[in-house]
């Protein structure tokens, strides 16, 4: 923490306060008595002081308003003029706002202690909002939040998605509700040109990895003329663009039925070639094993391997055996864009798993492009856990 980071460790302070301070703000000060910063404090959990501010501040609703206000204008200040409703309404332009260009209509809003709200998430998506709240001390203050970022946003509806795991850290409940009372209920939205069908209040995450979205072009530009594999597709975004690039044969793979079936009908309302899956990746890759190199782009986008520090050690061997099992199934000279979620994992680490998965494969490896999580991500320059999406698009020879 003296180095910057701003979280305290259960085990790093003397004593715990009593409960009574949970979910509250409190002082946090050295040996010496010197202030370290003020933040929100929770003893049931294993951080137990997240920093909001070096100086003294009042979590209150002056302070919400403010730290959301300098998120969204981060990201271009104006409310979103319409809903994600597809083709029959898609959503319409965005209006700028007084003091900067217009946001797109689906971003991240809110990234935790990147934007000095430990815990809260926020992704827009048209006129309505997904909020997930991740410590006690925001949870506490759910209502002001949503409330805010409907009146700064214009947002019709706000959809807390709080059935995160990391809630249970803080002792949190799970639930999932609307601002409004009312279901959310599922539509077709119009995403960098194509249609998806979102499930705001019961999909995955937040119902789209927004954080992908600059990736899903970049990899399209290698796929004309080409095969190419999409390996845990989700809603299938790489092969649907892919597919629209003008690759040959485009073949999606998932566990979550759920998402294949998402995928069959985005792929279906798209008008694009592509076939979708149910499969284990690790075990789709096995079978085809003992078979010729017969794809020309393949791209790995797993879920976290390394959900904590102590599952590292096993998730680096899982990352290197996946990208090896790729690399194999390449024809030379084809193109493997891959990616980690791990914050654990950082970027030498993934550079050492590629290198070692080239290395058994006996091929030839050269980097085309370093890839990262995009701007309203923000990563927070003394917060290591901040940047989570990496990868790599490479050749292989």
């Amino acid at each position: 923490m003296l180095d910057g980071h701003p979280w305290v460790f259960a085990n790093e302070v003397e004593a715990l306060l009593p409960a009574e301070h949970d979910g509250e703000v409190v002082e946090c000060r050295d040996r010496s008595g010197r202030l370290l910063g003020t933040g929100i404090y929770n003893s049931k959990s294993q951080i137990v002081w997240r920093r909001l501010s070096r100086e003294r501040v009042t979590l209150d609703e002056a302070y919400l308003r403010a730290a959301l206000t300098a998120a969204i204008a981060r990201r271009g200040v104006g409310p979103a003029s319409a809903g994600p409703e597809g083709r029959a309404g898609s959503p319409g332009p965005v209006e700028a706002g007084p003091t900067s260009a217009a946001r797109s209509a689906y971003t991240r809003l809110v990234w935790s202690e990147s934007d000095g709200l430990p815990g809260v998430v926020a992704d827009q998506f048209g006129d309505a909002i997904v909020l997930q709240i991740q410590t006690l001390a925001m949870d506490k203050r759910a209502a002001p939040i949503g409330d805010l970022l409907a009146e700064l946003t214009g947002a019709k509806e706000i959809v807390f998605r709080n059935d995160s795991n990391l809630r249970r850290l803080e002792g949190l409940a799970m639930e999932t509700h609307t601002r409004s009372g009312a279901a959310w209920e599922p539509r077709w939205a119009t995403i960098d040109g194509f249609d998806y069908w979102l499930d705001l209040q019961n999909g995955q995450k937040t119902g789209f990895y927004l954080d992908q979205r600059l990736q899903h072009p970049t990899v399209a530009k290698y796929a004309a003329g080409k095969r190419v594999l999409d390996a845990f597709c989700n809603q299938g975004s790489f092969a649907l663009h892919a597919a629209r690039a003008g690759a040959t044969r485009v073949l999606g793979l998932d566990s979550a039925f759920d998402a294949i079936s998402q995928a069959k009908k985005n792929a279906e309302r798209n008008g694009v070639t592509a076939e979708f899956v149910g499969a284990n990746v690790f075990d789709w890759f096995t079978a085809q094993r003992d078979a010729a190199p017969a794809w020309d782009v393949i791209v790995l986008d797993p879920p976290p391997f390394a959900k904590s520090k102590s599952a590292l050690e096993n998730a680096l061997r899982g990352y290197k055996e996946l990208n090896l099992r790729a690399m194999k199934a390449l024809t030379p000279g084809g193109v493997l864009a891959t990616y980690t979620c791990s914050h654990h994992m950082h970027d030498t680490e993934l550079r050492q798993v590629l290198a070692e998965a080239a290395n058994d494969a006996k091929r030839r490896v050269h980097v085309l492009e370093w890839c990262h999580q995009p701007p309203d991500h923000p990563v927070l320059a003394t917060m290591p856990e901040s940047e989570y999406l990496r990868g790599y698009i490479l050749r292989v020879e």
